[in-house]
């Protein structure tokens, strides 16, 4: 969140669906100045539609069909809050989530699409799956067909609802079994009414038809399931079908909280007029499967989510700056283009229809061309450096863009060569100084560690960025074998108005006090500022029930355990410059809120040293482990746990900004040449604990770790010698 013109407005995005994606693209190409803007969803990606059933049939790979909402919220500069909507709060203007204090809005936007899933069939939530939402879905598919393709096993499949989505997706699935050459493969249509594909055109209707006979697949009607259980299902007219894998399609249902929000609907589906607002509250709009248009209803299809995107953007635009809305009008009728299972289609509009391999490459054509405007991004560049400028160290080349962070940490050398003059403590009650993870302090007969870290935001979300930095600060006192005790806040917002500064500064402190207080820790105080840009900071104390585990005891023949994999340097410079994945990005960003403190209680007792891995990368703290203990270590490559993502990015170059300092270590550190040694240097933010531990005790600490739902490897060992680093 960089930007010099105050924040005063929050548009808040629910639902990362097709047309709240466009509106991030235009938006990122243009923003509104002044607003801040907030992508709600549960997934880093969205799944596109129009492509579901080509990779249902094999014709797409997952990652072809997916919208990848964190590189456009990067592009848009909005945050994005992985999570659920569960509720609206109008009159606070409050968006409730499942998983963290409610959003604060001053225009949210809905579209959160529908569902097909029938929670009513005994078993079904289960045994079976819903078409949408269809992110899960697709994941779910593409498990079970490498599950049957590895045990080689015949699959019986059910797609309940036969209309035109039901019996797309079933020749696809029958396509895809019977190219994966799984024998006696099953695809079975179970529809409640009389006929299949009672809304489509004749022509349409009667080619689906031929389709799904050529490919073997049931159809029976006049029955419904009316329950599930592992391997069956069982229908209304007493017959029972064998079931592997069922999956809905009957037909869109709004999701339940949304008749609750006081929003007048239709079915469950938000009631909006003309220009995409709700009825009832001018500060809400809705868009997508989720909306129900009473000017001009229409059914849920994707061509009317597209079309509104450019309506939705300008009526935002509009709302936020005091501006004339404008009228959404969909055409009567669009292009219906349905696949058939091979690479073939069926296309109708108006009383045409037409089939074949050129209607499948026409669709082909329309959703790739789809794809590319959202995923095909221009790369987030530094600026070009002014004509006229003072001579630099670098020469004349311009300055790359600065991470956040712990990539924006001050490089090791020039830390150990500022700390060399402190001098020793003056105080008897320092018992340890300068060079470790934590100061140690004895208080009466107490001893207490006492650290300090601050990060620039990587994220432009305040709650996140405060679990992060709370979790990285109190790094520092568990890698001391400490218990966390209190802490002070610093923290900089940028400029923006009273009521954003209230919110923003509550999901701050909301987040650091729900780390700390998990931690046996209180927020006791701090101070705020206003500056360019988001930077969060925590003093911490801790309470040491005996020794502290220091940096200086590490011995020949210890075995080193690290408890996180690394690589999130990288993945948030490749985040930064537009060119991480999101799902990637997600987990990375996953690991980093996970406290080190069950791992701590574990390693600590047994450990001759540890430290917590953060900015100077996994070779720079593993060479301050054994400069203070006088000893050298052998790291083997293969064991060491890197991050999704990690090792990709490294490969096509990328470095976050304090990378060339950490690897000034080179000439005391040998390695093969390979981007997955290249992240030995790569600055880590809330990372794991390395710890030197006695190799008899490895195996039990493992266990101890796993048993406890933590991650644990044995990277290397100490051996004798001069401090340096061997990679194997």
């Amino acid at each position: 969140m960089d930007t010099d013109w105050p924040l005063s407005r929050d548009l808040v995005l629910v639902g990362g669906g097709h047309t709240h994606a466009l509106v991030l693209r235009r938006w990122g190409m243009k923003p509104l100045p002044g607003a801040r803007l907030t992508l709600i969803d549960p997934g880093a990606c969205a799944t596109y539609t129009g492509m579901l059933p080509g990779f249902v049939a094999g014709h797409y790979t997952l990652r072809d069909i997916q919208i990848d909402l964190v590189r456009l919220a990067r592009f848009a500069g909005a945050r994005i809050i992985f999570d659920n909507a569960t509720g609206l709060d109008r009159e606070a203007r409050l968006v409730h989530l499942a998983g963290r204090p409610p959003v604060r809005y001053d225009i949210a936007s809905f579209d959160i699409g529908a569902t097909a899933a029938l929670s009513g069939i005994g078993g079904f939530d289960d045994f079976a799956h819903s078409v949408k939402p269809m992110g899960p879905f697709a994941a779910a598919w593409q498990a079970f067909v490498e599950d049957r393709q590895a045990r080689r096993a015949p699959a019986r499949c059910i797609v309940i609802g036969a209309g035109v989505a039901g019996v797309e997706l079933a020749l696809a699935m029958a396509h895809r079994l019977r190219a994966a050459g799984l024998p006696d493969s099953q695809v079975n249509l179970i529809e409640a009414g009389r006929n299949i594909l009672a809304a489509a055109h004749a022509g349409t209707r009667r080619r689906l038809i031929a389709a799904c006979g050529k490919l073997g697949v049931g159809i029976r009607t006049g029955t419904s399931i009316v329950h599930l259980r592992q391997g069956a299902a069982e229908l209304s007219d007493g017959r029972t079908l064998a079931a592997d894998f069922i999956v809905s399609a009957a037909g869109a249902r709004a999701h339940d909280w949304i008749a609750r929000t006081g929003l007048a609907h239709t079915d469950g589906f938000i009631n909006v007029g003309a220009d995409l607002r709700t009825l009832d509250d001018p500060d809400v709009f809705a868009v997508g499967d989720c909306a129900h248009l009473t000017h001009a209803p229409r059914p849920k299809a994707g061509v009317f989510a597209v079309r509104e995107a450019p309506v939705l953007l300008h009526n935002l635009k509009a709302a936020l700056s005091g501006a004339p809305l404008t009228a959404y009008n969909p055409q009567t009728d669009y292009l219906k283009l349905i696949s058939m299972g091979d690479k073939t289609a069926v296309g109708h509009k108006h009383f045409l229809a037409l089939a074949g391999r050129r209607v499948w490459s026409l669709k082909d054509h329309i959703d790739r061309t789809f794809m590319a405007r959202l995923n095909d991004l221009p790369a987030m560049r530094a600026p070009e450096p002014p004509a006229e400028r003072a001579l630099d160290e670098a020469g004349g080349a311009p300055p790359d863009m600065l991470c956040g962070g712990c990539g924006s940490k001050v490089g090791r050398p020039i830390l150990t060569a500022a700390l060399k003059d402190i001098g020793p403590a003056m105080r008897d009650d320092t018992v340890r100084g300068p060079g470790d993870d934590s100061a140690v302090l004895r208080t009466g007969g107490q001893l207490q560690v006492f650290t300090t870290d601050h990060l620039r935001a990587f994220i432009d979300d305040p709650f996140l960025m405060g679990r992060i930095t709370a979790v990285h600060a109190l790094g520092d006192v568990w890698a001391m074998g400490g218990r966390p005790q209190s802490a002070l806040l610093s923290l900089i917002i940028p400029r923006m108005s009273d009521r954003l500064q209230a919110a923003t500064v509550a999901e701050v402190t909301a987040a650091v006090s729900e780390v700390l207080r998990s931690a046996g820790a209180d927020l006791v105080g701090g101070h705020t500022s206003m500056g360019r840009e988001l930077t969060i900071g925590l003093s911490v104390t801790g309470l040491l029930d005996g020794p502290a585990v220091g940096l200086d005891g590490a011995r020949p023949g210890d075995v080193l355990m690290l408890t996180k994999p690394i690589g999130s340097g990288v993945i948030l410079a490749g985040h930064m410059r537009g060119s991480a994945r999101g799902d990637d990005v997600r987990q990375a960003v996953d690991i980093m809120q996970r406290p080190l403190a069950a791992a701590s209680r574990i390693l600590a007792p047994g450990a001759h040293a540890m430290t917590d891995v953060t900015g100077f990368g996994l070779a720079g703290h593993l060479m301050n482990m054994l400069e203070a203990s006088g000893a050298a270590a052998e790291v083997s490559l293969s064991a060491i746990p890197l991050m999704p993502g990690a090792e990709r990015l490294a490969g096509q170059g990328l470095r976050s900004s304090i990378w060339q300092s950490n690897a000034s270590l080179s000439g005391r550190i040998t390695r093969p040449a390979s981007p997955a040694s290249d992240l030995l240097f790569d600055p880590q933010t809330a990372g794991g604990l390395l710890a030197a531990v006695p190799e008899t005790l490895a195996p039990g600490l493992l266990a101890r770790l796993a048993a406890a739902g933590e991650t644990g490897w044995v990277i290397g060992t100490i051996t004798g010698g001069a401090p340096a680093i061997k990679v194997t």
